[in-house]
């Protein structure tokens, strides 16, 4: 037997959205140590036991973030470079562990390599760390607690941290910030660049080292979460109008980009998040 669930969690949300199917009694928010804040942004602590003959299709929304995912029923601990595609995954059994998503910047931070050398990658921990730190996600999976191996992890990742140039971190987060808007037509490439003091090249640059992925990848998902954020408490949305609202140049854009971030129909979306289709939600 096999279910199939939704999982999306937008900045500002606690442990997931309210589209997520994934059952919040699963989830758990740890809070991040001072010290870390500005390389994690959330440590989210999972364990759920899924009926032995049920498996588990669980698609993730992409937000483009670099994760720490700690798998304390295995003793494994892998880092998922950032997407702009949705993950698929195939769960059975015990699913116990953590999923820690770090900031811009935190890559080359902890681990010394630009982001988007990680981009859509799923490379094991013991490949981008010193020998001594290698073995750790076996003790982590033998710390007993609820917190233990949360607070275990999260000092090693403090130890981990290295100083880092600040001034190309804070140009790619203005760039961002800029390109966040949901203006139409949008601020082209050039321009955003000009205004954060560099060339359009640089820019490429400097942003895919820090967030991991393109200026236009980044702000075709920071546009997608905006028509997301906007449909929460829409019964049954006018579409061309949120369309325009949240930055796309017309309905059909929309649909298409809906369709390849997300591998849904805004449509398919709206039914499983359990709001019914109606003449409004054709798209």
């Amino acid at each position: 037997m096999a279910s199939e669930r939704l999982y999306l969690r937008l900045e500002g949300d606690p442990v997931h959205g309210p589209e997520s199917t994934v059952p919040a009694a699963a989830l758990k928010a740890i809070a991040v140590p001072v010290p870390l804040r500005p390389r994690i942004a959330n440590v989210i602590a999972y364990d759920e036991a899924l009926p032995a003959d049920t498996d588990v299709h669980e698609r993730v929304l992409p937000d483009g973030a670099l994760r720490l995912i700690v798998d304390l029923v295995q003793g494994r601990a892998r880092i998922a470079g950032p997407s702009v595609q949705p993950v698929l995954l195939a769960l059975r059994g015990q699913q116990h562990g953590l999923s820690i998503t770090l900031r811009p910047g935190a890559s080359l931070a902890l681990f010394g390599i630009p982001a988007h050398a990680l981009a859509d990658r799923v490379v094991d921990w013991e490949l981008l760390v010193a020998a001594r730190h290698r073995s750790l996600p076996r003790r982590w999976q033998e710390a007993h607690g609820e917190t233990t191996p949360a607070r275990l992890v999260l000092s090693t990742l403090q130890g981990l941290m290295c100083p880092a140039d600040p001034l190309p971190l804070g140009q790619a987060l203005q760039a961002a910030a800029l390109l966040r808007t949901t203006a139409s037509p949008p601020p082209r490439i050039a321009d955003v660049a000009a205004a954060v003091g560099l060339g359009e090249r640089r820019l490429q640059q400097v942003f895919r080292a820090q967030f991991g992925l393109s200026p236009r990848s980044w702000r075709r998902l920071a546009r997608l979460h905006a028509c997301l954020l906007r449909l929460r408490g829409a019964g049954a949305p006018r579409w061309s109008e949120l369309a325009l609202e949240s930055g796309f140049y017309d309905q059909a854009h929309l649909v298409r980009e809906f369709q390849a971030l997300c591998g849904l129909t805004p449509g398919q979306f709206l039914v499983r998040r359990g709001i019914s289709e109606s003449s409004k939600t054709s798209a």
